[in-house]
């Protein structure tokens, strides 16, 4: 069944953002929005300590928000007779808000930059400059990831990125925005024991990692 939005209509960025004020919103909309898959109502509750009804209160509202996509499916992953009704399972929408006071066009003049460094074939002094900027961040990559907004995750021993802080540009630029932040994450993951590699997450970034010369990463989640 195909995801359902309940579409945020009448929501202008700044009353969609608002929404999260509510702590126990807030807290909602971290958990889905970082989980690899669909979470259903009663795995939201338990993860931010609230009751299974106020979980559904505001999980439905960050729909109604546009914040929060739903789809309806059988959690027990039975079917036929007996298998009970199809669960309401979250997952993180795909709009984008930002708010600014005063209003400022950031988006637009990246989107400008990338088409001139396109134009000019410096795509190999943009991964130049990417690499660099990820080598000066110290300490480990996966929390370096998680600060920039990548929301890390462990699939078994492979590191994947649940989102891409840059999507809109790499829907317009993708060789010159994926290349770009490939060689980001590199140079993010230089001097620790990490492979880097193009393996894209359904819905998420395009580069995994995974640690090299240390066993157990499998059981990591």
């Amino acid at each position: 069944m195909s995801p359902m939005t309940d579409g945020g209509a009448g929501y202008g960025d700044l009353d969609v953002l608002g929404v999260l004020n509510d702590p126990v919103r807030r807290q909602l909309y971290r958990h889905v929005a970082a989980a690899p898959g669909d979470v259903g109502r009663d795995a939201a509750a338990e993860a931010v300590g609230v009751s299974r009804s106020l979980a559904a209160h505001h999980l439905d509202k960050l729909v109604e928000a546009g914040l929060l996509a739903v789809d309806y499916r059988r959690l027990s992953g039975k079917s036929g007779p007996g298998a009970g009704r199809p669960a309401k399972v979250y997952r993180r929408a795909a709009g984008e808000y930002a708010v600014s006071v005063p209003p400022r066009s950031y988006d637009e003049v990246s989107r400008v930059l990338a088409d001139v460094v396109e134009r000019a074939g410096l795509d190999r002094e943009l991964q130049t400059a990417a690499r660099g900027a990820g080598e000066a961040a110290q300490g480990d990559p996966e929390a370096a990831l998680a600060a920039r907004g990548y929301q890390p995750f462990w699939d078994g021993a492979v590191l994947r990125l649940r989102n891409c802080p840059f999507r809109a540009l790499s829907e317009e630029f993708p060789a010159l925005i994926c290349g770009m932040n490939l060689a980001l994450v590199e140079g993010l993951a230089a001097g620790a024991e990490w492979s880097v590699e193009v393996d894209p997450c359904g819905g998420g970034c395009c580069v995994a990692l995974q640690r090299t010369g240390e066993a157990g990463d499998g059981d990591k989640v």
